[in-house]
């Protein structure tokens, strides 16, 4: 699915509910079932700076065989938080951006962050961490875009 699919997905689940609060409920369940970071991962190395909450975030790059005229690799993310609407939009932002290349990562425009209503829903702290989870991602994909640009 390409990063769009994957907008358009979350934006038709979240226009199921009406209420801000059942939406709410929806991020904090989006956040449950995601899978918890190993504890050698929660490091001050992998803390996003901006939270008010703790988030760590984790990006691994998978290097897939074929064509090397192309990138051709993956960036797979892993994140947890101490808080539960944070956990829920990290796994958002996981479940939108990870499995794509760094160059699809960088050139996305993440609409479904204001067509769900998240960002005017959120307090002026979670919207200052929800932009440094998203830095922070396109962070890890520009360095992993440098790294397989020197290693052509």
């Amino acid at each position: 699915m390409t990063i769009n699919e994957i907008q358009d997905e979350i934006i038709e689940e979240f226009a199921g509910f009406d209420d801000w609060m059942d939406k709410y409920q929806l991020l904090i369940d989006l956040g449950n079932e995601q899978e918890p970071l190993e504890d050698k991962y929660k490091t001050e190395q992998n803390l996003i700076d901006g939270c008010q909450s703790r988030v760590w975030l984790v990006a691994d790059y998978e290097k897939e065989s074929g064509d090397r005229s192309q990138e051709s690799g993956v960036i797979h993310f892993r994140a947890e938080s101490d808080a539960l609407i944070v956990k829920g939009i990290v796994s958002l932002l996981i479940r939108v951006l990870s499995g794509h290349t760094p160059q699809e990562i960088l050139d996305a425009d993440l609409y479904f962050i204001d067509e769900i209503g998240l960002k005017e829903h959120l307090s002026p702290t979670r919207s200052n961490g929800l932009l440094a989870m998203v830095k922070q991602m396109r962070m890890y994909a520009l360095a992993f875009s440098a790294k397989a640009e020197t290693e052509k």
